[in-house]
């Protein structure tokens, strides 16, 4: 039964990045395959655990428990714990910025562009991409970037390679922010990093890993964009005020920004602070427009946003964890980890491995796999989770198809896999790799790890 989860999860995961060929919603794979496994489990018994630690533990503490029941009411619902804080952290924080772009707060940033010149904007959008991916997500920043691209360039192959850079420079932002990938919350949740470290730590290999590439491309760019011709009036329909844009922006912003502050303030879990900056924004998002009539205001209000969060993305994390969680507790990553530790040894070099295999698969297992295997071997900002944040984040920029921002963008744009690959990839692979030796770097002359 061992080797049967194992090989229920190989195919589930070969469903998962095959999503666009097989026309499977990954979600859905994800959500079978966690119950697959789990259900292979409680069938397997006892005998296909391959540490018996936390079982023997559980009956020392309950002489009359059984392994079902250590199973269900316990090892299960530890791990669904740990995700919970996760999924309602994602909920909390996608739901703010549906609400700041329902209201147009965006405008505030893509409404001060003006260059056509190719280098400058691609320098301003790359830069502006990497420090909002560091306050909201990857992932929404992608999404929010190449409708302003849809705004400035007219030429779809034009607009596909800025919308290359997009991705690594949303990638690279969201790598040094506790906030701003999935896999860095999840460790930063997790307690293996802290706000602070991982900004100091990380930030320089994150900036090298867009400025590299960027650098290099600029060499070979000339002259200006074909931009896109304006529309008479486009500007008289704004569903909003300006009054109403910038304070739904900037308290939007400053409820993400003010979720480390209130961790350390109160030590309570980040998806409690989430959801007390989103509370705030409900209220005065009611407030601001309970004047209006019925039509109005339901566009605007929280209930109408949440329609519009991308829940099926919130049910692949959960799938996909639920899935890792179960071959750690069977103890299959402990059995991992020592493998690589065995055959590999160096955990800056593991740490590169990672990252690259981000590159052909979700970021977000893998991340909780790591987790997994090392849990215990290392405490909070050690240089393998620090590194691990950097690596897993970026990695996934040297394909399409290896990080939300990269699927999202493909979706949007309909960019092909094949061009990606000869156009953006090797940039982005020589930023990853830059960035990993200044991580090592440091580590070994600055921070002495």
């Amino acid at each position: 039964m061992f080797i049967l989860m194992i090989l229920v999860f190989v195919i589930g995961y070969t469903a998962i990045a095959l999503e666009h060929p097989l026309k499977i919603n990954k979600s859905a794979t994800a959500l079978f395959l966690a119950v697959t496994l789990w259900v292979l489990f409680v069938l397997g018994g006892q005998q296909i655990l391959v540490n018996q630690n936390a079982f023997q533990e559980y009956l020392s503490q309950n002489p009359g428990g059984s392994f079902l029941d250590w199973l269900s009411h316990h090892a299960l619902l530890e791990h669904l714990g740990e995700i919970s804080e996760i999924l309602f952290f994602l909920l909390g924080a996608m739901t703010i910025v549906e609400l700041v772009d329902s209201h147009e707060g965006f405008r505030i940033i893509t409404d001060r562009i003006k260059t056509t010149n190719k280098v400058k904007l691609l320098w301003v959008i790359s830069i502006i991409t990497f420090f909002l991916s560091s306050v909201l997500d990857n992932l929404t920043t992608s999404i929010v970037m190449v409708a302003l691209l849809r705004k400035l360039i007219g030429d779809k192959k034009e607009r596909w390679f800025y919308a290359g850079m997009v991705i690594i420079a949303a990638n690279s932002g969201g790598a040094f922010s506790p906030i701003g990938d999935v896999t860095t919350i999840m460790l930063w949740i997790g307690g293996h990093v802290t706000t602070g470290n991982i900004i100091v730590k990380t930030f320089l290999s994150s900036v090298l890993s867009m400025v590299v590439p960027l650098a290099l491309i600029s060499l070979s760019m000339k002259g200006n964009i074909s931009s896109v011709p304006q529309k008479n009036g486009e500007e008289g329909a704004n569903p909003t005020s300006s009054l109403e844009r910038n304070l739904v922006f900037f308290l939007g912003i400053g409820s993400l920004l003010f979720v480390p502050v209130f961790k350390t303030l109160t030590h309570l879990p980040p998806y409690i602070g989430i959801l007390l900056g989103l509370s705030v924004l409900w209220i005065v998002t009611e407030i601001l427009h309970k004047s209006k009539n019925d039509e109005e205001r339901s566009r605007m209000t929280v209930a109408n946003v949440l329609r519009r969060v991308d829940t099926p993305s919130v049910l692949f994390f959960l799938g996909i964890l639920l899935a890792v969680a179960a071959l750690q507790t069977v103890g299959l990553l402990d059995l991992l980890a020592e493998t690589l530790d065995k055959h590999v040894g160096n955990l800056y070099i593991i740490n590169v491995i990672i990252g690259l295999l981000s590159s052909v698969v979700d970021n977000v297992p893998l991340v909780a796999g790591a987790m997994g295997m090392y849990h215990n071997a290392f405490p909070p900002d050690h240089y393998f989770w620090e590194m691990l944040a950097y690596c897993a984040g970026t990695g996934g920029s040297i394909l399409i198809i290896g990080s939300a921002a990269g699927v999202a963008v493909m979706g949007m744009e309909k960019i092909d896999f094949i061009w990606y690959l000869k156009k953006i990839s090797l940039w982005a692979l020589i930023g990853y790799l830059a960035g990993a030796f200044a991580y090592w770097a440091l580590s070994v002359l600055v921070f002495h790890a």
